[in-house]
């Protein structure tokens, strides 16, 4: 962990990234690539020791309201989350201001901050984003390693739902020839299903490898599955997208069962659920949470 100052913590796009870097572990990392310019080792967790104060004094500038989002690039539920708290103070000042929330995350924990997630979604709209891509647990922990397993997400997710919760599930990456089969997709599926998420985001069956990232998860085919590195050269040598040999069958089968749950499986119209702002009760007390909590 090293501390930086930040110059500024929202993007065009009012998203933030309090951290840089992640210890998850998960084997097909992207926010790895060389293209994100990090300066550090990825474990080494950067930490923007003047994010809070940025954030507040962004949205106390802003003329309109809108949905403020995290987790893009860093899962902002990494355990060092419990000993800094931005997470939580970010939410407190998004909270107070009036703003709405969206997160993406791998981890249970966003049950801790359940308070403030029902108190963003009741003022104005807060949506909690999860991935899932690997219905066995045994092989989820292969692939992602320091992280929430799929039946912990599953079950934070019903969680969220009976607090009210909007959820969206983000069904990627599928990595060919390790959990591209119809048994995994069926199974994540059914846990959206019974978890009532609002949408299923997947943008194929596959997934994309850069310089940086696709040598970190060459090292760890190499580990965890001894000759699947040469089975991917052999089939994809080094291309960008991935695609399953199977996308086809297995989009069919992601388009069915969310079509006939009324789950939403159209990714153009979950991101304009995901960015529309919506303003539901101006007058609740803006004093319940302080932003040190």
């Amino acid at each position: 962990m090293h501390y930086v100052n930040a110059k500024g913590i929202l993007s065009a796009r009012n998203g933030m990234n309090l951290y840089r870097g992640c210890s998850h572990g998960c084997i097909y990392c992207d926010s790895r690539s060389k293209c994100y310019h990090m300066e550090h080792d990825f474990e080494d967790i950067e930490v923007k020791v003047n994010a809070v104060e940025l954030l507040e004094n962004t949205l106390r500038r802003k003329r309109s309201k809108c949905m403020v989002s995290t987790g893009s690039m860093t899962d902002p539920y990494i355990p060092l989350e419990n000993e800094i708290g931005n997470v939580r103070k970010a939410m407190s000042l998004i909270y107070q201001y009036g703003f709405g929330f969206t997160l993406i995350t791998k981890s249970d924990r966003v049950l801790r901050d359940i308070d403030l997630l029902k108190a963003i979604n009741e003022r104005a709209k807060c949506v909690v984003q999860m991935t899932l891509t690997t219905y066995d647990e045994s092989l989820c922990k292969k692939l992602e390693p320091n992280v929430s397993t799929t039946r912990e997400r599953f079950e934070a997710l019903k969680e969220l739902n009976s607090a009210g919760i909007p959820t969206v599930v983000w069904l990627c990456p599928v990595l060919p020839f390790i959990n591209d089969t119809e048994e995994n997709i069926r199974g994540i599926l059914e846990y959206c299903v019974e978890a009532k998420v609002y949408g299923v985001i997947c943008f194929g069956m596959g997934l994309t490898l850069r310089e940086g990232s696709r040598e970190y998860f060459y090292r760890q085919l190499d580990w965890l599955f001894p000759g699947m590195k040469e089975r991917y050269i052999k089939a994809y040598g080094m291309q960008y997208q991935l695609n399953s040999p199977i996308n086809k069958e297995l989009m069919g089968v992601y388009h069915g069962i969310c079509e006939n749950a009324g789950i939403v499986h159209d990714n153009k119209k979950i991101f304009e659920y995901l960015n529309a702002f919506e303003e539901r009760n101006k007058n609740i007390q803006l004093s319940l949470f302080d932003w040190q909590q």
